[in-house]
């Protein structure tokens, strides 16, 4: 699949990227994205959830009143569960919700995430972007020039670069990413996926490197 190189301005230049269709070309398969995003969120679930128990809440361990003669229905303690105050039954207990997923599922699903974006035309490889200091209207111009300004963006780079990190990170729908470092959540959460030039030919390169 080849993908025109867009300068900063959104100009279109003479360069070109081939991305490879092994990954971007695919039949995605949307069943392991749903367990790839399931996955991922659940994870992101701290699990702190706590109600105390019978046992737990304060309140005397005495029997209200005998168990048989009174008219009343029986009764234990004020810790009851039926009393105001009392314990919670069934009630949330701590706990991790995060599940494994296997390593092909999850390589599957994120090459499908990016499928779906190859085949909508939701992806825009950029020349690399050097700021020479943290500016976020600097950015925000580069989002007008692609005429994403208003769209879910995930910018996608080979290596950190804390002026670029600091730029991005104010505007709300934008969100930034190693190449290393993308998930599928993030890929399929964005409208559109930007690559940056260095990134985009990265993936040719692992392709390259896989098959030897």
């Amino acid at each position: 699949m080849q993908i025109n190189v867009v300068s900063i301005k959104g100009k279109k230049t003479s360069k070109t990227v081939e991305l490879p269709d092994d990954i971007f070309g695919i039949e995605p398969n949307d069943h392991v994205i749903y367990l790839a995003v399931k996955q991922y969120l659940a994870a992101q679930r701290q699990g702190t959830h706590k109600v105390k128990t019978r046992l737990e809440v304060k309140g005397s361990s005495k029997k209200l009143h005998k168990q048989k003669g009174t008219g009343g229905s029986r009764k234990g303690n004020i810790r009851n569960p039926l009393y105001k105050g009392g314990g919670t039954i069934f009630g949330p207990k701590p706990r991790d919700y995060d599940f494994k997923l296997n390593r092909k599922v999850k390589d599957l699903a994120k090459m499908s995430a990016l499928a779906h974006k190859a085949k909508n035309n939701a992806i825009v490889v950029i020349e690399d972007i050097k700021l020479d200091a943290p500016k976020t209207k600097e950015f925000a111009d580069i989002l007008k020039g692609l005429k994403i300004e208003n769209k879910k963006s995930l910018f996608v780079v080979p290596e950190y670069d804390d002026n670029l990190h600091l730029s991005l990170r104010n505007i709300p729908h934008v969100e930034g990413s190693l190449l290393a470092d993308i998930n599928t959540y993030d890929i399929v959460n964005a409208d559109v996926l930007v690559l940056s030039e260095t990134a985009a030919k990265l993936f040719s390169e692992e392709e390259v490197t896989a098959e030897a």
